[in-house]
């Protein structure tokens, strides 16, 4: 039997414990968020493309088998809108 909320002391205490560890971790994300960012501008400001960089980072956390296929769909596609690499 579920109980409700407003009549249990202890459905309401395990709520609000998972809200404020939702909150703490809301919180540690914007921080690491933030130093993302100044990393970011650090290698902006050492002459780094960010926008590439972004990119490299995101093709990394794919399995090679997965990048080739996109890569294989992509050149399909730009083959067939006649935009040659």
């Amino acid at each position: 039997m579920v109980t409700d909320v407003a009549e249990s002391g202890v459905a309401a205490d395990e709520l609000k414990q998972f809200i404020e560890r939702i909150e703490r971790l809301e919180e540690e994300k914007a921080a690491i968020a933030g130093d993302i960012k100044e990393v970011y501008g650090e290698l902006k400001g050492r002459g780094f493309d960010a926008k590439a960089v972004r990119k490299l980072v995101q093709l990394r956390k794919k399995p090679p088998d997965e990048r080739a296929e996109e890569d294989a769909i992509l050149e399909l596609y730009m083959q067939a809108l006649g935009m040659n690499r």
